[in-house]
């Protein structure tokens, strides 16, 4: 799942009585909030239907299609039902969220593609950064390393959610079988993604504790974590 796609912003949804404020700005333990309230309900969804595609998704191709899942038997509904409607309601997000949140969608799309002076520093520097916290500097919304994961993720499901299309229209052929083997590697490079996303933000790696707060519930960061993983974000500081 692509990290953060838009920042909290003066007139977007966010915590009552907020105040804009840089990344910089108090002690190390003020909470600032780095996502507005639609960012992280976007990313929350788009994170469960994900984890229902995948999940159904290995079910099937472990060859256990004759065998209901856990989910399928609370849902009262066939594995391949599952995998079929949660692959309709990606779609669905994914148009809400390039129409009605188009301004979100042009954030994310312009700060994935940028690139600064001092991002070939901060690859160099981010294998000890992981371990210690001491990233290089960098500029804009998503440290050049988010960058990457961004456009891994989206041209991952890009392709999951065409071959997926394809296989509901398709009855057979030379097609279809392209078709399924894009759609099983799609699958298994969208696995590997979420697996290292979910080690970033689980606080395994030390230089990243504390990420996770940025898309979990009201998105509010230590101002020292936002400090060190996103030093140019401008944040919303949250005044009890």
């Amino acid at each position: 799942m692509p990290a953060e796609a838009g920042r909290a912003e003066p007139g977007t949804s966010g915590p009552a009585r907020a105040e804009p404020q840089r990344s910089d700005a108090g002690p190390d333990d003020a909470p600032v909030v780095r996502n507005n309230g639609r960012t992280r309900a976007f990313h929350g969804a788009l994170f469960l239907v994900t984890t229902v595609l995948l999940a159904t998704g290995w079910w099937l191709r472990s060859g256990r299609e004759g065998r209901p899942s856990a989910l399928a038997d609370v849902l009262h509904t066939p594995d391949t039902e599952i995998h079929r409607t949660a692959g309709w309601v990606l779609v669905g997000l994914v148009a809400t969220g390039v129409t009605l949140g188009i301004r979100a969608a042009w954030t994310f799309v312009r700060e994935t593609a940028r690139i600064d002076r001092g991002d070939a520093r901060w690859f160099g520097r981010w294998p000890v950064g992981v371990i210690t916290g001491r990233f290089a500097p960098h500029r804009g919304h998503f440290d050049p390393g988010q960058r990457l994961a961004n456009v891994a993720f989206v041209a991952t499901l890009a392709t999951l959610i065409g071959s997926g299309v394809a296989l509901t229209t398709l009855s057979g052929g030379s097609t279809f079988a392209t078709m399924v083997r894009v759609h099983r590697a799609a699958t298994v490079v969208l696995t590997a993604l979420v697996v290292g996303h979910l080690v970033v933000v689980s606080g395994l790696l030390p230089g990243y504790r504390g990420a996770w707060r940025a898309m979990v519930g009201r998105g509010r960061v230590r101002a020292g974590t936002a400090r060190r993983l996103w030093p140019s974000t401008g944040s919303h500081r949250h005044r009890d």
